[in-house]
């Protein structure tokens, strides 16, 4: 059986007249890669919020590795990495020096060479963040989340505006994340994305959660309920075609 690390529990955030999250209960297992799919202003990032203790919840109950949100939340903010949005980075400063920056404010030792190893970086080590192309970016937000040694990371919506060799080089350091015994919390609006990278997903409507299951059996639930596609699938897609075309290695523009 696997372990349950995130417990989240008839989960509410009222703003005011506006109910962002209704109810909402779902569980994360160890070591998986968990997705919350929906539409915009679903009440996922709210969700995702509340979970990494930076938003208060109305109602409900969260644990995090059997820590309580309500009494233990500096324990889970121990455990916990979490991606920063471009804005919270000083432009100026290179990245071994924002690594040394962020690890300061963690009161963790790290190895700046090395974290920017793990993200394929080291050749940018001296570069300015605001030098970055859109993918290096996200790999550096995505190292940043790594300097505590986290039990769990969370990445909301990682791939946006990325081009497709960025965005599928994303996903092999996302999967790589999880082979190496961290567990992923990620936000998406991108099915194959979803699809390609989680082990399972949660769908998420006006604060409430719709359908939970692996991304295979969901497909095979619609298929026997009937469904058909409208296009013969084939067996490969464009973005295929692309990669395929222009080669998968890392691009520095």
């Amino acid at each position: 059986m696997n372990k349950v690390i995130i417990d989240v529990k008839n989960l509410v955030k009222n703003y005011d007249d506006f109910k962002a999250v209704q109810g909402l209960s779902f569980e994360v297992y160890e070591n998986e890669i968990f997705g919350l799919l929906g539409p915009n202003g679903a009440g996922k990032t709210t969700t995702l919020e509340i979970i990494e203790t930076l938003r208060q919840k109305t109602s409900g109950e969260v644990t995090v590795d059997g820590f309580s949100i309500d009494k233990d939340a500096s324990a889970i903010k121990r455990i916990i990495g979490v991606q920063l949005q471009a804005a919270g980075y000083y432009p100026n400063l290179n990245l071994v020096e924002l690594l040394e920056l962020f690890s300061g404010l963690y009161g963790v030792m790290v190895n700046p060479m090395e974290m920017l190893e793990k993200v394929n970086l080291q050749e940018k080590a001296k570069a300015k963040y605001k030098a970055l192309s859109g993918g290096q970016k996200q790999r550096f937000s995505i190292a940043t989340t790594l300097i505590n040694s986290p039990k769990i990371i969370f990445l909301d919506e990682p791939t946006t505006g990325l081009d497709p060799q960025a965005r599928r080089n994303l996903w092999d350091l996302i999967t790589q994340i999880r082979d190496n015994g961290t567990t992923v919390v990620i936000t998406t609006h991108y099915m194959d994305e979803a699809e390609q990278l989680c082990d399972r997903v949660a769908f998420v409507e006006r604060g409430q959660i719709i359908a939970l299951d692996t991304p295979d059996q969901l497909i095979d639930n619609l298929i026997a309920n009937g469904f058909e596609r409208k296009k013969e699938v084939k067996k490969a897609n464009l973005e295929d075609v692309f990669i395929n075309l222009t080669g998968k290695e890392w691009r520095e523009n």
